[in-house]
């Protein structure tokens, strides 16, 4: 049986405030975040970055080519932010597709 809220249009005139019932829901909490990087080494094509940023985190075509110079000049770059199963599809996804090309490019996630 579901207790519902007494309202004051369910009461009679007669009673009291005190019958009233109040019912407080447990505030839920949003899962925590997690950043997809990627990392930079020596042999990956800059094409194929860029490729991969526009297929698996649906970057323009100019997006993919800035996230790509950055994780070049400064060694990684956050390519987005997600929840934990999300992260970690893009992660596996993204390593597989690179293996798959013969490319040794890294992607990883941590707790934001």
């Amino acid at each position: 049986m579901i207790d519902w809220p007494v309202t004051m249009s369910d009461k009679n005139d007669d009673d009291s405030d005190a019958s009233i019932a109040l019912q407080t829901r447990p505030k839920t909490k949003r899962p925590p975040l997690y950043k997809v990087m990627l990392l930079n080494d020596d042999y990956t094509p800059m094409e194929f970055v860029v490729h991969v940023l526009e297929r698996f985190f649906g970057m323009n075509h100019a997006q993919a080519f800035e996230i790509m110079l950055t994780v070049h000049k400064k060694g990684l770059a956050v390519v987005g932010v997600f929840s934990h199963e999300i992260a970690e599809t893009k992660v596996t996804q993204v390593m597989d597709f690179a293996r798959r090309h013969q490319h040794p490019l890294q992607c990883t996630m941590e707790k934001e």
